[in-house]
């Protein structure tokens, strides 16, 4: 189960790469073909739904790598048994909130499909397609968060972050 997560996790940060590259690619074409007074329809529309979706598909990478940001100032002052309850209610908390970003987000691809919402952009894309990495996202964010609580539970250290390695 534990190469599974984290194979999910690593699919997910590669998916935000490609999102990137292609909110390079988008961004170029749309100042290249400006330039030669061609007209792409969709160019910028489509670098904010890869932005958004790269965003998104980052989330649960970020988190198990340790590097969303943490208040440790409270945490490091606090008794082991203190910081232990501390660090759990904050995954706790944090699984609330992600819980319901996932159902909002997939609540929304539901509605965009029954709907069929469309972009009023030019491009005319059917809203649940770029809100689908969204919600992709944000399941697989909340299953990183519940991942990590239960791993708390069962005594491994939190996470290092690459600042906390300097």
């Amino acid at each position: 189960m534990r190469r599974f997560l984290d194979s999910l996790y690593s699919v997910t940060a590669y998916l935000a790469a490609l999102c990137m590259i292609g909110v390079l690619l988008m961004v170029v074409s749309g100042v290249v073909t400006r330039q030669i007074g061609v007209h792409i329809p969709g160019t910028d529309a489509y670098a904010g739904y890869l932005m958004a979706a790269a965003g998104f598909f980052a989330l649960a990478s970020t988190f198990k790598h340790g590097e969303h940001i943490r208040v440790t100032l409270i945490l490091n002052s606090l008794k082991p048994a203190g910081h232990r309850r501390l660090d759990l209610f904050a995954l706790v908390v944090g699984i609330l909130l992600a819980l319901s970003l996932a159902y909002f987000s997939c609540k929304l691809v539901m509605d965009s499909l029954t709907y069929n919402d469309i972009s009023t952009g030019n491009d005319a894309t059917p809203l649940w397609i770029p809100q689908l990495s969204m919600a992709v996202g944000a399941v697989i964010f909340l299953i990183a968060i519940v991942d990590e609580f239960v791993r708390r539970l069962m005594g491994h250290a939190a996470p290092v972050s690459s600042q906390q390695h300097e």
